[in-house]
């Protein structure tokens, strides 16, 4: 995803999924150096807004994206102190001809696909228990 936001910028078909994709919250990112990286993208590509109700806007093709992009690639200690230059190594190369528009659709998918966590019966059981000696159930006899 990061390589798709970094290497595609210029490509005007890209240039709306893309501000889509930054728009999107952080935690969407599971690894925490993407989802720094992400954060930092997101905060270097964010327009000026003149007023705080207005939706982001973002700086997408040109120079001022590329120079975002520059900075991180060849001054990753400005992303977060833990950042390699491994890390960022991959941003600007394109992911290649899989990423189309059937890889960004499941990724904004997979993005809000919070597993859900699973209670033991047991809980479930005492949770009906609870329920039936509520005192609105023991009114009714």
């Amino acid at each position: 995803m990061l390589q798709l936001i970094t290497s595609r910028y210029d490509d005007r078909h890209w240039r709306k999924r893309i501000e889509k994709t930054l728009s999107l919250p952080q935690f969407g990112v599971a690894d925490p150096i993407q989802q720094q990286i992400f954060m930092y993208l997101k905060q270097g590509l964010k327009a000026y807004k003149s007023r705080r109700a207005d939706p982001d806007s973002w700086i997408i093709g040109g120079y001022a994206t590329k120079e975002v992009i520059n900075r991180a690639k060849f001054q990753p200690q400005l992303i977060g102190a833990s950042i390699k230059q491994e890390d960022v190594a991959f941003l600007g190369m394109d992911p290649g001809e899989d990423v189309a528009e059937a890889w960004w659709e499941e990724m904004l998918v997979q993005w809000f696909d919070v597993p859900e966590e699973e209670t033991p019966a047991e809980e479930e059981s005492s949770a009906a228990k609870d329920q039936d000696s509520s005192p609105a159930a023991q009114s009714k006899t």
